[in-house]
């Protein structure tokens, strides 16, 4: 993958947690979207992606959550994006109206599952 993002995977047994460190842009989006499906397994019903470390998200980083919330609601599995009020992204979600699809927190606490 492009050295502009890296991810940190976390699985247990009810959610996957991904952080994206880095940019996320037209040159990594697919690369990004593989290794995401990739890391997430059947088993989770709750998949995280924490974005508190994303510094830069073009329409690709986007449409790659957009596509990511549909693939994933196919399986049964919810998505939940954290971005702080404060994070450099979150005017560019708020803009898309990425919320009304999918649930965006400020910390991964709030993202949990249910137990």
């Amino acid at each position: 993958m492009n050295e502009l993002a890296r991810v940190e995977v976390e699985n247990d047994d009810q959610r996957c947690l991904l952080r994206v460190h880095g940019e996320i842009d037209i040159s990594n989006a697919g690369e990004l979207a593989k290794s995401i499906e990739n890391a997430v397994p059947n088993s989770a019903a709750v998949v995280i992606i924490d974005l508190a470390h994303t510094t830069y998200l073009d329409s690709a980083g986007v449409q790659l959550l957009f596509r990511l919330a549909d693939r994933l609601g196919d399986r049964r599995q919810r998505l939940r994006l954290v971005v702080p009020k404060e994070a450099a992204i979150r005017t560019v979600l708020e803009l898309t109206g990425i919320a009304r699809l999918i649930p965006m927190v400020e910390r991964v606490d709030e993202a949990e599952p249910e137990k």
